[in-house]
């Protein structure tokens, strides 16, 4: 027995009807033929035969063909023994069966009633009765319940099918089996005479079942080939057999509507199109042929409002009488006409709202495209392919698209001319989903192909002409071919002057179209005409509030953006977006990209707050607007990524990054352009964690996509490899990043006009490569060229000029040009209070510049405030632990160092550290840098103990997240050498210099400054041992350095000769030391201000060196002169204060003048107990001193 499946609910529901208790219940089981009607019918009578729930009994009666009445009384006779006299009317003779009926509920089975007047007569009155109808008819009487049986869900065909032929062999073609049930529709009696047949048929594959079926075939008639039938079958009928009983029932007309609605589609049918092929019958009629014939008798299914269906089976029955028609030729001319007008409906900017409104036309196009071609006319040809394209494209579905519009080409190319202007316009339609697709080289052939089309068949100045002129500029503009687009673009432009109407909004188009070039191109004064007399275009030929007002408000908003005028921005941006507020629909993409503009407004002034929620309503616009995977999508999730990523919060961002990855790979091809740049953007994200590892390979795979994706000197190419030569610097791998650099300038060169702003950027990235390594006459013509650039590039106070003035003075001041220095930072600051918001991060990182330069100028007074200001900026800012705000608060801190306000310098620097350990990576190298930094607090409070694990901890992370030279280890191996030379750990300290020194020399350009510095203090340390010949060699190393890496004043130099100078005096060549000291000091009168604490160091040296002689009256003044100078340039009771107090004292001891030394003593030993603590070497010194005194 073929087992019952997928009818449990209606079984339910059946029984649910039929319980009824105060009148007969009266079912009606309605269905098209073959859905499976007699043997729920007969399942539900078996099952409560067997249960017991009708004790009265089971009457079957069959409807179709036979006498209703006459089986009634016969059965009656038979199972009652009843005796029906003559002399009664069949009335009574029906009236008397029913009263003699066994006692309890009965069942009465009507099977297959195809009129109400069959069985009037014979309904029961007394309750207890209980009547079951079968019918292809959907309504037989008003007042009965109805149970509308459908065809198997899936689960349950395949149920069916796997009963039939085995689980096994089903498996084996699962995927088949899916396809072939939906073939038969899941009509059930379709699906058990296929199972019957496939399994008479073991060696038939579903495959070749599938390629052989049709209504006709053996497979779906109920008997074999020699004509027997399965006699196991509930079903009397073939398929087609079944479906000839209800063609039997319509006349001509109605047969016609019926064959006509099986030119559709085998899926739902938009009732427009059918009343536009079907226009010469009248509306009403046609209604009532669709409502009281067709779905009556279940040939048709009502699917939706105004949408219809016919079953795959029926669709196909009703194909097979097609030919019965004359009129079959002119049907499908109709048929094309109509679906053609509805195809050309269909917008190539399609949004989700419209996609769902034409997604029911599509299998209607298709059959189109696929089927009826031969019946299109030359005019309509190409309009279903171009209408699947557009749909599909539209949505970003480019493969979908793809072989839609290709095989219009192929269908064009066939059968029209070639000089044919349809030809010209599937050309051009290919070629932009090409370029979308980043298939350039195809596209630009195509778009060629199309310009010479035109200019055969088309007038002189046609406008289509000018559209083919700007879609191969538009492609040259992608593809960062400027030289090459803008005269098309000035073409077109003129073309259209021609052709049009002054005010046309098609040239308002053309000048956009240029004035974006030329805003790409940074010729912003040549941009901005452009751009305002298109709106004014507008203004004049379209409504107030029209779409296209606001597009153009919003390029010209893009380019004063661009300029950094974004107050000028701004309400141009929000003036689009209200239009688009009155004009569009509330989540249409086009306001989703004018919010997300202004957003970009607000991100760039650093109004964080104001940003989010716009990307925020522009994801949520294209969750509503867009399919799930379209590169849009991928787009803004990368902007709001940005957002985060700018915020610091790289949690937040990466998973919208990977996100937008994941769309792109699934919406575009493998290398395509935007899959680079979200590569990169991610890449970004794991370099401002310290994940080189992670960032590497990211932004190595951007620039191989690019390199087959894009012409070789694009100005993203540029980008890329700048990105790349970031990482490479960051890691200390100059070599591998200058050629990086030098590459991305040169392509700028070509690809973009002389005074772009991007060329001043790669400019100053080569500087800034340049400034670390301490080639600073190479980096200051690149800094100044950029600046130079940038003067005329952009207006007097745009932002990005403050960026370069900071850099430049950086280079001054690491060269010891602090005049020059504190001149520019003084220009920079002024210039971000301009345009931007008051707590915009770029003034607080100008700020910091310019407080860094007034600290290494031992301007503490001054730095300190600026200090604080840009914490404040970046607290209001920034989330509550920014990487950003950690590197502000370690600068002010290091200031509080300097000033030896270590309680107040040791809270800055664990916040910062513990901001660190939040924000970023366990093994970021900025971490190594506030741990070293801190560590450098305890050193020099004379807290060793707690100072070496940091250092340690700070070394242990340079070593895994930094290449084996990076200049950050060398510094912190330094560190900790400076901590055991001070221990008087010489042997411990010795190696890590010297592997400093090697660092420096495999690393550094051979006369790096800091090379000197390690030199200097590899030689400090064979002095304290003594060993001077050692040494001096070193320190002269030192000299020659600084005298060839830097400017001739500069004060390390001042700071090396002092040390050699120490030498000499150390061996008691005094006459040698004598001049190095007095040049030292020249040099620090020049290069610092007047009280720098340097100079009161060296003042001490040489005094120093007159106390040695016994120059007493020589040295005093200097000690006097020094002190003097840390009284007024450190805080109140500084320890390198109290260092001076006791040389001075020293002094007075050495000349007999005890009472004089003694107050100096206790004063040094009071700030050096209160400072420093009891137990500091230092302190135990001078107390020792004091007590000799006494």
């Amino acid at each position: 027995m073929v087992k019952f499946v997928g009818r449990d609910k209606a079984l339910a529901s059946l029984h649910e009807q039929l319980q009824q208790t105060e009148k007969v219940a009266i079912s009606s089981i309605s269905g098209m033929g073959g859905i499976g009607k007699t043997e729920l019918a007969l399942q539900y009578a078996r099952f409560h035969w067997q249960k017991g729930t009708y004790p009265g009994g089971v009457c079957w009666l069959r409807a179709r063909d036979e006498d209703v009445v006459l089986q009634f009384l016969s059965f009656a006779r038979v199972h009652f023994d009843l005796v029906l006299t003559d002399d009664l009317s069949m009335q009574q003779k029906i009236d008397f069966c029913w009263s003699k009926w066994r006692d309890g509920n009965v069942l009465i089975i009507f099977d297959d009633v195809a009129e109400y007047e069959q069985i009037a007569n014979l309904l029961p009155s007394n309750p207890r009765f209980k009547v079951l109808v079968t019918t292809r008819k959907q309504w037989l009487a008003e007042s009965w319940q109805q149970l509308r049986l459908e065809v198997l869900d899936e689960g349950a065909a395949l149920e069916l099918l796997v009963s039939l032929v085995g689980e096994d062999r089903i498996q084996q073609e699962a995927d088949v089996a899916r396809l072939l049930c939906g073939d038969l529709g899941y009509l059930p009696l379709g699906l058990e005479l296929v199972g019957r047949y496939l399994k008479r048929k073991q060696d038939l594959s579903l495959v070749e079942m599938r390629k052989k079926l049709g209504l006709k075939d053996r497979a779906l008639q109920k008997k074999d080939r020699k004509g027997e039938a399965f006699l196991d079958m509930t079903a009397q009928r073939g398929v087609e057999a079944a479906f000839e009983l209800s063609w039997e029932e319509l006349d001509e007309e109605e047969k016609e509507v019926g064959c006509r609605l099986s030119l559709f589609a085998a899926a739902p049918i938009p009732w427009n199109l059918v009343e536009g092929c079907l226009s010469e019958v009248d509306e009403e009629d046609l209604q009532e042929i669709r409502d009281d014939v067709l779905l009556n008798l279940s040939l048709l299914e009502r699917k939706d409002e105004d949408i219809y269906q016919l079953h795959p089976l029926i669709r196909k029955f009703m194909v097979g009488k097609l030919q019965q028609f004359d009129s079959v030729e002119e049907w499908k001319r109709s048929f094309c006409q109509v679906v053609v007008e509805a195809t050309r409906k269909i917008p190539r900017n399609i949004t989700l709202e419209q996609v769902k409104k034409f997604e029911v036309y599509i299998p209607h196009i298709t059959e189109v495209a696929e089927h009826l071609i031969e019946y299109l006319s030359n005019d309509d040809l190409i309009v279903p392919f171009t209408g699947l394209g557009f749909f599909y494209q539209g949505q970003g579905l480019y493969l979908q698209a793809q072989p839609w519009l290709e095989k219009g080409k192929e269908i064009a190319e066939k059968r029209l001319d070639k000089d044919n202007p349809s030809i010209g316009i599937v050309y051009n339609n290919l070629a932009g989903l090409y370029r979308f697709q980043g298939k350039y080289e195809a596209a630009k052939a195509l778009y060629k192909q199309a310009i010479e089309i035109h200019k055969i068949a088309l007038p002189e100045n046609h406008p289509t002409y000018a559209t083919d002129l700007s879609n191969l500029a538009e492609l040259y503009y992608s593809q960062g071919k400027y030289e090459a687009a803008e005269p098309l673009y000035k073409q077109a432009i003129e073309i259209n002057k021609i052709a049009l109407p002054k005010n046309h909004p098609e040239r308002a188009t053309d000048l956009c179209n240029l004035a974006e070039l030329y805003r790409s191109q940074g010729k912003y004064e040549a941009a901005e005409p452009l751009f305002k007399q298109a709106i004014e275009i507008h203004k004049i030929a379209l409504p107030e509030n029209h779409p296209e007002r606001a597009t153009h408000l919003n390029n010209l908003a893009n380019l004063y953006y661009s300029q950094g005028k974004y107050e000028a921005a701004e309400p141009l941006y929000q003036q689009a977006i209200e239009i688009d507020k009155i004009a569009l629909p509330e989540n249409h993409p086009e306001r989703a990209t004018h919010l997300n503009n202004l957003a970009g407004l607000y991100s760039s002034q650093g109004k964080y707050e104001a940003a989010e929620p716009l990307y925020q309503q522009v994801i949520e616009i294209h969750k509503i607007a867009l399919p799930e995977n379209h590169p849009e999508r991928a787009t803004h999730l990368n902007n709001l990524a940005n957002l985060y990523y700018f915020q610091g919060k790289y949690e937040a961002a990466e998973p919208l990054y990977q996100q937008a990855i994941e769309i792109h790979k699934i919406a575009l091809p493998e290398n395509h352009p935007s899959l680079a740049r979200d590569l990169n953007n991610l890449a970004n994200l794991y370099y401002s964690q310290g994940k080189y590892a992670a960032a590497e390979p990211l932004y190595q795979q951007a620039i191989e996509i690019h390199k087959i994706a894009l012409p070789e000197n694009h100005p993203e190419r540029a980008t890329y490899l700048c990105t790349l030569a970031e990482l490479y610097y960051s890691q200390g791998k100059y070599e591998a990043a200058e050629p990086l650099f030098k590459q991305a300038i040169e392509i700028q060169k070509i690809a973009l006009p002389e005074n772009h702003p991007e060329h001043a950027t790669y400019l100053n990235n080569l500087a800034l490569l340049y400034y670390y390594q301490g080639r600073y006459s190479e980096a200051e013509p690149l800094y100044q060229q950029a600046f130079e650039i940038l003067k005329i590039a952009l207006p007097e106070n745009h932002p990005d000029l403050a960026t370069f003035l900071n850099s430049l003075a950086g280079l001054y001041r690491s060269q010891g040009k602090h005049e020059a220095a504190e001149s520019l930072y003084k220009q920079d600051t002024k210039i971000d209070e301009n345009p931007l918001p008051e707590n915009h991060l770029p003034r607080a990182i100008d700020l910091h510049k310019q407080a860094e330069l007034y600290h290494s100028q031992g301007k503490y007074a001054t730095a300190e405030p600026l200090f604080q200001q840009a914490i404040d900026i970046a607290q209001t800012a920034l989330p509550e632990n920014h990487p950003s705000l950690a590197t502000h608060l370690n600068a002010l801190a290091t200031l509080y160092y300097s000033q030896g306000r270590y309680a107040a310098a040791e809270l800055l620097y664990q916040q910062a550290i513990d901001i660190a350990k939040i924000a970023l990576s366990p093994n970021h190298p900025h971490f190594a840098t506030y741990l070293n930094n801190q560590a450098n607090l305890y050193y020099s409070q004379g807290k060793y103990k707690a100072a070496e694990p940091l250092y340690q901890q700070a070394i242990a992370i340079d070593k895994t997240a930094l290449p084996e030279n990076h200049q950050s280890l060398a510094t912190h191996l330094h560190s900790l050498a400076a901590l055991y030379y001070s221990q008087g750990k010489y042997e411990q300290a010795e190696p890590l210099y010297e592997q400093t020194i090697q660092i420096d020399k495999t690393a550094l350009p051979e006369n790096h400054p800091s090379l000197a510095t390690h030199l200097h203090s590899l030689a400090l340390l064979y002095c304290s041992q003594g060993k001077y010949e050692t040494a001096e060699p070193l320190y002269q190393q030192a000299i020659e350095i600084d005298k060839a890496a830097l400017p001739e004043n500069h004060p390390s130099l001042s700071t090396h000769l002092n040390s050699l100078a120490e030498l000499h005096r150390s061996q008691g060549k005094y006459t040698a030391a004598e001049p190095l000291y007095q040049q030292a000091i020249a040099i620090d009168k020049i290069a610092l201000p007047e009280n720098h604490p340097y100079l009161a160091t060296h003042l001490n040296s040489l005094a120093g060196l007159y106390r040695a002689q016994g120059k007493y009256a020589a040295a005093e003044p200097l000690y006097q002169q020094a002190i003097a100078i840390v009284k007024e340039a450190l805080p109140e009771n500084h320890p390198y204060l109290a260092t001076l107090l006791n040389n001075q004292a020293l002094l007075y001891c050495s000349q007999g003048r005890y009472k004089a030394a003694e107050p100096l003593y206790k004063e040094a030993l009071d700030i050096l107990e209160q400072k420093l603590g009891g137990e500091h070497p230092h302190t135990i010194k001078v107390r020792k001193n004091l007590e000799r005194c006494r």
